[in-house]
């Protein structure tokens, strides 16, 4: 069983990103396919994919099309019952798929306001009130997971799971704009910084060049920080 993954612009395209984690992660086999998202030529590439008109775009080996990330997680724990894309235990499950879902819908002050980048980090971004009110619930949704689930290791519920995949783009988020965070907070960060599907991503990311830059700021720019060497 086979998916055909179709993905934006690595360097910026966060809902991408979710999409290659939860086949990537879980070991599932898939194709990945680049549609030119910032190039303009992604809707005529997703063409024959109809209803596609969004990244990521996954077509089953059956010839089923997802084109919602969500959809496609849900679409994974159908087919792949033997594999723990939730935590297996009811709570934690219903725990998991709801904050998953809650970041699927959410935090658009967030998104908004920080374009998703895996390049530089912006030095003195400062967050508004309405950015500021979704990092505080979103630390207080990761803190109730671990207070729960979290034993074990460093993911919001031990291990690995989908609402792993889901917040993963909220933490380079974090990281880009230098947003304020809580050292707790910082640690579930740095595991996504320093997680090997990340680096093969970023390292992957390296080869898009983009002259003008979409998201401009009026502030300089530092290093993207590498925390297996701090």
């Amino acid at each position: 069983m086979t998916y055909e993954l179709y993905i934006g612009d690595r360097t910026f395209s966060s809902w991408s990103l979710r999409g290659w984690l939860m086949l990537e992660k879980f070991g599932l086999p898939y194709n990945t396919h680049l549609v030119g998202l910032y190039a303009g030529t992604y809707r005529d590439e997703l063409a024959h994919l109809a209803p596609a008109r969004t990244v990521p775009t996954m077509q089953t080996a059956e010839g089923h099309v997802l084109t919602d990330s969500l959809a496609m997680a849900e679409t994974l724990v159908e087919n792949h019952p033997d594999i723990d894309l939730y935590p297996r235990d009811p709570a934690a499950r219903a725990l998991a798929r709801s904050i998953t879902a809650e970041m699927h819908s959410g935090f658009m002050a967030l998104r908004e306001a920080c374009p998703n980048m895996i390049t530089h980090v912006w030095k003195g971004f400062k967050p508004s009130d309405a950015v500021q009110a979704d990092l505080d619930r979103i630390e207080e949704l990761w803190a109730l997971a671990r207070k729960r689930h979290g034993s074990g290791g460093p993911w919001l519920f031990g291990q690995y799971s989908l609402a792993d995949v889901f917040y993963a783009p909220v933490t380079l988020r974090m990281t880009a704009y230098g947003l304020p965070i809580s050292d707790a907070a910082q640690r579930y960060v740095n595991a996504h910084l320093s997680d090997p599907a990340f680096l093969t991503w970023r390292e992957a990311s390296k080869s898009e060049i983009y002259d003008p830059w979409p998201y401009p700021m009026p502030l300089d720019r530092l290093p993207w920080p590498d925390v297996n060497h701090s």
